[in-house]
């Protein structure tokens, strides 16, 4: 069908499902949001809005309204604004919700591949929650784009049970390299190094996990269980670090819940046995995720305390992100056998005129990853390990790692806090 007459099965009152990043369907959002004023309280419900659609505006979202279950860029703006909503969750919880009507879900729209020869459309990007969402939604509507890989894994569905297909117009979304600097190749040292050969992955998305694995083409028979599948995974890959052989979960298979990353990336994983593609109850489920020995998981924070707590999804009060898998991956790394979770962060922002490492966590930041799961922290200028450690040797630790210029500054404060005599 045209995406005219696929927007024409969408209800007034109806929450739109749709998947992660390049699982976002281009036509069908556009055409929705070119009609956005013929709906009144439409939803397009996701976890990483990717494309900056026109149904996000302020003077139309009783119309049509966007709910975060993570900020993307897209949507970061209208959450500053209160025109776009945010659903805290932990990412592996959020099939489990769509199945159990915790989260509502009424119409799914995603991309998908062409069909194979038995009829199965993939939805080949993103399985993360949107095979949860399919199994509960009225109307399903996949836009079929010819880049769409039919991936190895559960993320198939027969053309029997979708509602309608639209041919794609529009392009997927392609994430390019990004810029690494020398901080970013400090830490990723300090990371590599701790790092042993049969590792098993998770890394997240940025330039500091970019130059991490820019450091670790020298080591052998390293394995990947991650979230997000990206192009500087791939390369790791392609340099024959990684092999899975050494994996005790999916052994010789490459796991991932969602990919982003260039054309490259997209057609790497078409029909390549090597790489699963699994919802992300499957992937990020701490106990499940545990089962890999030496799982070794690397996520960003935007701040970290003097006692090991992580702000990595707000500035204060003020959203930036979300919780996503950070602390799913945190988790399932510390009960891993020989498991290893780094939080990576800059030591200052906003060209060195605050410190990353601070004595609390400002006013109304959202925490993270608690103290009681922060593993291992790094910036430019060292390492920090605060497992098992008291308050006083966590500060220690941690102000060790700050910026030279606000050393004395953390000591001063952390003497005030009684965490140090």
């Amino acid at each position: 069908m045209s995406a005219s007459e696929a927007i024409d099965l969408v209800r007034d009152g109806e929450t739109i499902v749709v998947p992660s990043a390049a699982g976002e369907p281009p036509t069908l959002l556009t055409e929705l949001s070119r009609r956005r004023r013929e709906f009144h309280d439409v939803t397009v419900a996701g976890i990483l809005a990717t494309g900056s659609f026109d149904y996000f505006d302020p003077e139309t979202a009783d119309h049509v309204r966007h709910c975060a279950y993570f900020l993307g860029s897209a949507a970061r703006p209208g959450a500053r604004a209160g025109y776009v909503d945010v659903i805290p969750t932990h990412f592996s919880m959020i099939p489990e919700m769509l199945r159990r009507g915790v989260l509502p879900v009424d119409v799914v729209m995603s991309t998908c591949s062409p069909p194979n020869e038995n009829g199965y459309v993939y939805l080949g990007l993103a399985a993360d929650y949107a095979m949860a969402a399919i199994s509960r939604a009225r109307t399903v509507l996949l836009e079929m784009h010819p880049l769409v890989p039919q991936t190895n894994g559960q993320c198939r569905v027969r053309l029997s049970e979708v509602t309608g297909v639209v041919e794609s117009l529009g392009e997927l979304v392609e994430v390019p390299p990004s810029r690494i600097g020398p901080t970013e190749v400090a830490i990723a040292e300090y990371v590599a190094e701790l790092i042993p050969d049969g590792a098993t992955l998770q890394i997240g998305y940025g330039s500091i996990p970019d130059a991490i694995v820019q450091q670790l083409t020298n080591k052998r028979d390293l394995g990947v269980h991650t979230e997000m599948m990206g192009n500087g995974l791939l390369d790791l890959i392609e340099s024959g670090a990684v092999t899975n052989e050494r994996k005790t979960l999916h052994t010789g298979q490459t796991v991932m819940t969602f990919a982003m990353g260039t054309r490259r990336l997209y057609e790497s994983l078409h029909r390549n046995p090597t790489m699963l593609m699994l919802p992300v109850d499957l992937v990020n489920d701490p106990y499940l995720a545990g089962q890999n020995d030496l799982l070794h998981s690397i996520n960003g924070s935007l701040q970290v305390d003097l006692i090991g707590q992580c702000g990595s999804e707000s500035l204060g009060s003020v959203p930036y992100s979300g919780t996503g898998g950070q602390t799913d991956f945190v988790r399932a790394a510390n009960r891993s056998r020989g498991g290893k979770s780094f939080i990576v962060l800059p030591s200052t922002a906003k060209d060195g005129t605050i410190s990353r490492i601070a004595p609390v966590l400002s006013p109304g930041t959202h925490v993270t990853t608690s103290k009681n799961d922060t593993d291992i922290v790094v910036t430019e200028y060292g390492v920090a390990f605060l497992r098992g450690k008291t308050l006083g040797e966590r500060a220690r630790a941690l102000i060790a790692i700050a910026h030279p210029d606000f050393r004395a500054e953390l000591t001063y404060a952390a003497k005030k806090l009684n965490l140090i005599p």
